[in-house]
Formats: structure tokens, C-alpha cells, sequence
């Protein structure tokens, strides 16, 4: 069976079970306030060239989005993001119990938000009987797999500050998004012009983990406090640094997202040459190929993989994902495979 079924179905990289092995019998001070987070936390900065930035270890995603999406905002103030947000459509209105309504907004298959689409909100909400849109929520990559360029990113960080909203970016796959062929941007560049984003680590190599960058100086302040108050302090938070430092070390963050890109690209070649068209043309790690609904008993036999939706009676959009852990070999076979039985 192979697997495309997502990227985080395995433990973590061997360099990172290995690290985490090694420190096991230390007694190590509790609650984040170690070596091993204050350490790579001044990595952090110095990667993202942001000397003043905060770094806040978490242990998951959705853990992450709404404790500083409560953090960031006053009680009467929203949250504009994509309708395929992943705050909006897979975290069971996690933001939303925090008391902050989300605004969404409807974008092309690429997933990605821009000034155009974000100007209809800003004067719709006017009105003062209705929320304030104070923070625009944007991921890359995407989740349809689309990667946001600088000149897109820096369009919409000069219309965020011009209209007194900050731009919080959510990295759960930072790492193939800065992996792509497509992507011009480098981590100095995200902490730059956005107002706070996390390295996820949960989907590029580690056993679970994200790194939260803060790097406006006004959502610093008593942090510490909202993310206790929220069960978002690990009590073992050293394992939390350990692993990023273990990931950062010789960049083998950037190394396995880019394995994960370079195979899924082989993976997507390979759909195209057999005739399956793709819902959008991904450059990262993430694909969505269109089947026809009668091939799917076929494909359950030979991948795990998720449906993501209906495109008509006849056919299904699907996705699969690959990972650090997906060798090539595994890409080949399954392809001459499907080649097999189409």
C-alpha cells in the first residue's frame, strides 16, 4: 500500500527521534523556560533576521491559530480570511469559541487572499454594529498546495498596515512552501512583512511542534499569560526546542521539504502523463488530481489518500501528500501501478 495520505502520518525524521533519544534521561527546567527553546529561539531570530521577534513553541496547528488569534485581538474585533482557510473549514470553530467571528472570502482555487478581495470587507464593516476586521489570516502554502510570491505578500503587508490590520501568516507547511520552484521568498522576507507567522514542524519532519514568530512589538506583551490561560503551555516544552534546534541544524528543515516537493512534483508529472487532470497545478507538496469515481475502488486498494470534494456526477477530487518519509521509489511504483489498471 503506499501512502499519500497526509504529512504527518509518521513519527518524525530519525535526526529528530535521535536528538529527542539523547536528552531523554536529562532533567531538563519545565514549561519552556529551558536551554534547548531559548537557544533555538535566538536561532529562530537569527534565521528570520528579526532580533526583537518573540518566538513561542506550540505543540499543534490549531492550537497555534487560536491562541494568537486571541492573543492579537480585542473582544469586538474579527478575522478576515480565505472561505478554504484551514481556521475556517477544519478546526471546528476553534476561533470562533475564542468569541471572534471570522469573515470569509471567497478566492480562486489558488486559495490565496489580496487587497482587491479584502477592500468589499473593509467597507462593509463600517457599520459599527457589526465586528471590527482587525487581523487577516492568510497559510502558505495554501490549502490547495499554492505558495504566495513576495511582490503578492508585500502587496497585501502595505494594504494590512495602511488600513490598521495585522497580517498573521500560518506556516503549518512553511517548509515546502519556501521549498517551491515558485517561491521567491526567504524567512526574513515572511517575518518582515507580516505582523506574526509560525514554522510548522508538525507536517515537515518533527513528532509534533510549531514555532510562533512574533514580530510586531504591540502582540508581545503578556503572551506568556494567554497562552497558559489557553493549555497551550507544554510542561515539557523542552521537547518542543530540542526538536526545532535538531531540524534547523545543517538546514535539514529546508532539505526534507524540499525532498517532499521535488517528489510530489515527480508525482504530478507522472498523474498528467497518464491523462488525470488536477484541480489546480500545485508546486508543493500537496496534490489534488480529478479521478474518475469508478477508478476509485481501485485506487483504495492500492494508496490511502483523502477525498477532498465532488467535481461532478462522474468525477472526484482527491489528494495526495508526500513527506520526508516518501522515497521515490514509492512514487515510481505507484505510478507504474495506476498506469497498470487505467
Amino acid at each position: 500500500m503506499y501512502q499519500f495520505r497526509n504529512d504527518y502520518s509518521v513519527g518524525c525524521h530519525p535526526v529528530v527521534l535521535e536528538a529527542l533519544s539523547n536528552a531523554n534521561t536529562e532533567h531538563v527546567v519545565g514549561y519552556g523556560a529551558d536551554k534547548y527553546c531559548k537557544d533555538c529561539a535566538d536561532l529562530i531570530r537569527e534565521l528570520c533576521k528579526a532580533p526583537k521577534a518573540d518566538v513561542q513553541f506550540m505543540v499543534g496547528g490549531t492550537q497555534t491559530n487560536l491562541t494568537a488569534i486571541a492573543a492579537f485581538l480585542r473582544p469586538w474585533e474579527s478575522v478576515i480570511t480565505p472561505v478554504s482557510g484551514h481556521v475556517n473549514g477544519h478546526e471546528a470553530g476553534a476561533v470562533e469559541a475564542t468569541g471572534h467571528k471570522l469573515l470569509t472570502v471567497a478566492t480562486s482555487s489558488s486559495g490565496k487572499l489580496s487587497a482587491a478581495l479584502l477592500k468589499p470587507i473593509l467597507e462593509e464593516c463600517k457599520d459599527e454594529h457589526l465586528t471590527k476586521p482587525r487581523l487577516v489570516y492568510i497559510s502558505d502554502a495554501t490549502e490547495t498546495g499554492s505558495v504566495y510570491t513576495k511582490a503578492e505578500l508585500t502587496e497585501l503587508s502595505l494594504f494590512c498596515h495602511r488600513n490598521g490590520l495585522f497580517l498573521f501568516l500560518d506556516g503549518a507547511r512553511l517548509g515546502c512552501a519556501l521549498a517551491a520552484q515558485a517561491n521567491d521568498l526567504t524567512l526574513s522576507d515572511i517575518a518582515a512583512l507580516t505582523d506574526s507567522f509560525y514554522i510548522g514542524g508538525t507536517k515537515n519532519g518533527a513528532m509534533f511542534g510549531e514555532a510562533l514568530v512574533i514580530t510586531e512589538p504591540k502582540l508581545q506583551a503578556d503572551f506568556f499569560r494567554l497562552k497558559k490561560q489557553r493549555g497551550a503551555v507544554l510542561a515539557k516544552g523542552w521537547l518542543l526546542g530540542l526538536q526545532f534546534q535538531a531540524l534547523f541544524k545543517d538546514d535539514l528543515y529546508f532539505k526534507i521539504a524540499k525532498h517532499a516537493v521535488e517528489v510530489a512534483q515527480y508525482l504530478q508529472g507522472g498523474l498528467k502523463n497518464l491523462g488525470i487532470p488536477m484541480m489546480t497545478d500545485s508546486p508543493t507538496n500537496q496534490l489534488f488530481p480529478i479521478v474518475p469515481n469508478t477508478l476509485l475502488p481501485q485506487l483504495d486498494k492500492l494508496c490511502t489518500y483523502e477525498i477532498w470534494g465532488k467535481a461532478d456526477e462522474e468525477h472526484t477530487v482527491v489528494r495526495f501528500v508526500t513527506s520526508f518519509a516518501t522515497p521515490l521509489s514509492a512514487v515510481e511504483g505507484f505510478l507504474k501501478a495506476l498506469k497498470d489498471i487505467t
